[in-house]
């Protein structure tokens, strides 16, 4: 069934901000109700059951009512979830992050979420494949909160699993071995701070950046702390981490379980921590696709093309 409705009277200002950037308020919102959703000006059609366009032409028409200020994706999901008025005491403009990169900002609606999430949770998971931003915005979002003064220091820690190369015969001690694990962390960092201001965090203490097995045995308070690569831990390092959390604290979990590293046979800790976890308050889960893939454009068919193997190859 086709419905359509005109918005009376025609303010091209608010309908912007329904639209969103690039209409990703209208594609989220034909994702939610499995509805079309065309518009032409103020004149908008949705196609779909009638059920489901009726309640699609009513999201509609409620976020029209509050966009004289841009949507934020939280907002928007709150509106599908049917709560208006919660929705409308959200801030519909967050406070941008507080990093050298004065032009960072979500580029999906996904990554909106993820921001959110990690805003309103004491542990986020951020799960997706390469290119979609988990690591980079867990790092932003962890200099933000220092540069505001909610955290007295950033933990960055990833586990040392080889992707197939082996660097245990590198020359040098334990930290210059195990660099190379950590180096995608020190880039985000430089890119976010600065190299300067990076090298007074480390000799203030306020930036630690270390192989999850330094983890062991500590517990962490009023700190940031962001466990990339994630899929190559194991349930028990998984568990062990999770329990380093002090009070104050605030984790990001980030991985992308089709590129498991461990052993052939080894459970990921970062599948079994979302099966264990999925019912714990005070947790949330991103799930990013392809379609927040925010490298270059060939990466994203890339990762569709392997994704696309590995269902043969399952099938088989």
């Amino acid at each position: 069934m086709i419905l359509r409705h005109t918005f009376i009277p025609h303010n091209n200002l608010r309908l912007g901000h329904l639209c969103g950037p690039a209409d990703s308020h209208l594609r989220t919102i034909e994702a939610a109700l499995q509805v079309s959703i065309a518009h032409r000006h103020e004149q908008f059609k949705v196609d779909g059951p009638k059920a489901r366009a009726t309640q699609a032409l009513e999201v509609l028409q409620a976020v029209y009512e509050l966009a004289d200020h841009p949507i934020s994706e939280a907002q928007l999901q709150l509106m599908l979830a049917g709560d208006a008025a919660l929705a409308a005491e959200a801030d519909a403009s967050p406070a941008p992050l507080t990093t050298r990169r004065a032009d960072l900002r979500a580029r999906t609606p996904t990554q909106a979420l993820y921001l959110d999430n990690i805003a309103t949770h004491d542990i986020t998971f951020g799960i997706g494949p390469a290119g979609t931003g988990k690591t980079y915005l867990a790092v932003a979002c962890a200099v933000d909160a220092l540069e505001r003064s909610n955290v007295q220091r950033i933990v960055l820690t990833r586990p040392a699993v080889e992707a197939g190369e082996r660097l245990g015969f590198l020359p040098g001690d334990l930290t210059q071995k195990v660099d190379p694990y950590l180096r995608p962390l020190y880039d985000a960092l430089y890119d976010l701070m600065g190299y300067d201001k990076v090298q007074k965090a480390f000799e203030r203490n306020t930036l630690e950046i270390a192989p999850l097995a330094f983890m062991r045995g500590r517990t962490l308070n009023n700190a940031f702390i962001i466990l990339d690569e994630a899929q190559n831990t194991t349930p028990e390092q998984m568990k062990m981490f999770l329990t380093r959390i002090g009070f104050g604290s605030r984790a990001v979990v980030t991985g992308d379980v089709s590129q498991i590293d461990l052993p052939k046979g080894a459970l990921s800790g970062l599948i079994d921590a979302e099966r264990v976890l999925k019912r714990v308050k005070g947790i949330a889960v991103t799930r990013f696709t392809t379609a927040d893939v925010v490298r270059h454009p060939l990466v994203a068919r890339i990762v569709d093309a392997y994704d696309a193997q590995r269902g043969r190859r399952s099938a088989d």
